[in-house]
């Protein structure tokens, strides 16, 4: 552009740059003016003159033409677009420290990890008692120092146990109606009248929901007993509502949540050149609001073999048939605390720190000449032990 031509040199170098525009002007002038050379031109005699009567006007003109764009200097036609040196939308700049976005809402892929806890299950009608169920029991007419009034659980083998006084029932597999039934029937005979109500507290069902979920390569997770329910490509409450939409073929308008606490499908990476060695490669997890000094610190600080030059490689789509490179100044960020490239990482990022160049080119001159250095030992072992045989032949020879 030329006004930052112009700001870039100064008056004299502007004056030789006028100069030769002139010279370089002057040249096609002389030739459109009768076909002939400049050089021709202005060295021409008076016969060439009187074969070409208007060339001297011309000459005249063309001369004025040149001095007039000369004195008006490089400023005389200004292209200068301020447009193109504009900043760059916001909507366009990437994220940084001090201007950090919020992420997408997540969405579940394998293999992040689950966390399903129940809020609400009341099993279908009717309902079998299972090991493992809680029971609030409650009967009247009991003796006075062993009443029967509390929450009893179904052991193993089937059984609640009533007290000392009372012993055990096998409540197992019976609905609740039944197991009042049989407890009723039971304690008839040691009591009077008894009158037993049972509630169902807990079902051992609820308990087996209630776990850790890691997300299947096939994007399911397994509930056990009550099958497989797809959640990959879901938000929370997608997997949420998918979750209890399984969990009503056996209970009765049941509530859950749905967290992640593992996220292990949305990374960023750190790549490490290692000075001819091949280069180092760690993946971490996006947690949200990572920048670059967060990942340096994941490292425990550079390496001795990196340098101080890095950049953030964005994943681009490939129909954009470009790179999408951020530099980053580490120096500005760990010793001014300039943040203008301590960007955000996002998900797919990679951020790549080169080798230091002496060291990398240090390795590369041990890589070459090690193998010469190799070759002319075992050369120089070779020799000697020629030398050592023809020494021992001779002292042999000599003590025949």
């Amino acid at each position: 552009m030329l006004a930052e031509f112009t700001d870039y040199y100064d008056d004299a170098d502007l004056a030789s740059y006028a100069g030769a525009s002139v010279f370089y002007l002057f040249i096609p002038c002389c030739r459109a003016i009768g076909c002939i050379e400049p050089f021709t031109a202005l060295q021409m005699s008076p016969t060439m003159t009187n074969c070409c009567p208007q060339f001297g006007t011309r000459l005249l003109v063309m001369v004025a033409t040149c001095l007039l764009m000369a004195a008006g200097g490089c400023h005389a036609v200004d292209l200068y677009t301020p447009s193109l040196r504009a900043p760059v939308p916001p909507a366009l700049e990437p994220p940084r420290e001090l201007s950090k976005v919020a992420l997408p809402t997540y969405r579940i892929e394998p293999p992040d990890v689950l966390s399903i806890e129940v809020i609400k299950l009341v099993p279908r009608l009717p309902y079998r008692i299972e090991t493992f169920d809680a029971l609030q029991i409650c009967v009247s007419g009991t003796m006075v120092n062993e009443p029967i009034n509390g929450y009893y659980l179904v052991e193993g083998d089937g059984v609640v146990t009533l007290g000392p006084a009372y012993g055990t029932v096998r409540v197992a597999g019976m609905t609740i109606e039944e197991a009042t039934q049989e407890i009723t029937s039971y304690l008839k005979e040691l009591l009077q009248q008894p009158a037993v109500t049972i509630q169902l507290t807990r079902s051992a069902g609820a308990q087996q929901v209630t776990s850790q979920y890691v997300v299947q390569p096939d994007g399911a997770v397994n509930l056990g007993r009550y099958g497989m329910v797809c959640v990959t490509g879901m938000t929370i409450t997608e997997a949420r509502l998918a979750v209890e939409r399984q969990l009503t073929q056996y209970f009765e308008a049941p509530q859950v949540t749905v967290d992640v606490i593992g996220y292990n499908s949305m990374h960023y990476f750190v790549i490490v050149a290692g000075a001819g060695a091949g280069e180092n490669v760690q993946r971490f997890p996006i947690m949200g609001g990572e920048t670059v000094l967060d990942a340096i610190c994941r490292l425990d600080g550079l390496a001795r073999v990196s340098s101080k030059t890095m950049w953030v490689a964005r994943a681009a789509p490939s129909e954009l048939g470009a790179e999408q490179i951020l530099p980053v100044d580490w120096a500005a960020i760990a010793r001014s605390g300039i943040t203008d490239t301590n960007y955000q990482l996002l998900p797919g990022d990679r951020l790549f720190i080169v080798d230091d160049s002496i060291i990398a080119t240090d390795n590369y001159m041990m890589k070459v000449v090690r193998p010469m250095q190799q070759t002319l030992y075992i050369g120089s072992l070779g020799v000697h032990a020629t030398k050592d045989a023809q020494t021992l032949g001779r002292a042999y020879n000599q003590s025949r």
